[in-house]
């Protein structure tokens, strides 16, 4: 028997980055989107997705728009979120390479160390296919200056692996992914956190029917 409740709304951090890409990914798994840029677009969303582009652009403008603050609240109080590769930087406790002359402020909420730009160069991006246990089966992952996940605390699992070195991985309502799954035209890890999504909200639906 098919759930009556609404289709989830997803806010998409939508400052800087491949935003659009991932809005037509989750739209053809069946999730509304919302463009968030503001305080106020944080209201009524299931779920955050913080996608990949320039971490240092994208902590300077969130905190220019006064987002970084409120994020990291509603984060700690449980909103599930999903980063790409900028976004696993500006998710991270601890970051490794920040610029000399601006100290990028993330949201401090998953408890890992990364190293900016630790794949390589523009120049060195590369693909290679990522076998992710959880699936089954592998995917196309795409390294664009990506970040390289360097140590995860007790608290971290790590959902997949590239040449020993965790590229995703997983803390509570949080995912995060070193590499770009949206350039690859890669739906399977959007669908398995909308999926947890939709299992969270069906629990409670159930507790609430008790």
């Amino acid at each position: 028997m098919e759930s009556s409740s609404p289709p989830l709304q997803i806010g998409i951090l939508a400052l800087q980055g491949d935003y659009e890409a991932h809005r037509r990914i989750l739209e053809s798994l069946g999730a509304r989107t919302k463009a968030v840029r503001g305080v106020a677009d944080l209201t009524g969303i299931n779920g955050l997705l913080i996608p990949g582009g320039e971490s240092t652009v994208m902590s300077r403008l969130c905190e220019r728009y006064e987002l970084t603050a409120p994020l990291k609240e509603q984060i700690e109080a449980g909103m599930p979120v999903f980063g790409t590769c900028a976004g696993l930087i500006f998710l991270a406790r601890e970051t490794e390479g920040t610029s000399a002359n601006f100290e990028q402020t993330g949201l401090d909420v998953l408890d890992v160390r990364v190293a900016r730009n630790a794949y390589g160069t523009q120049i060195e991006s590369f693909e290679s296919e990522v076998f992710v246990p959880q699936l089954g089966e592998s995917i196309r992952a795409v390294f664009i200056r990506a970040p390289q996940i360097r140590a995860v605390g007790e608290g971290v699992e790590t959902l997949a692996s590239h040449r020993d070195m965790p590229v995703m991985v997983r803390q509570g309502g949080i995912m995060a992914l070193s590499f770009h799954p949206e350039i690859a035209g890669e739906d399977r890890l959007h669908r398995l956190w909308l999926d947890s999504l939709r299992e969270a909200a069906s629990r409670e639906e159930r507790k609430a029917e008790l």
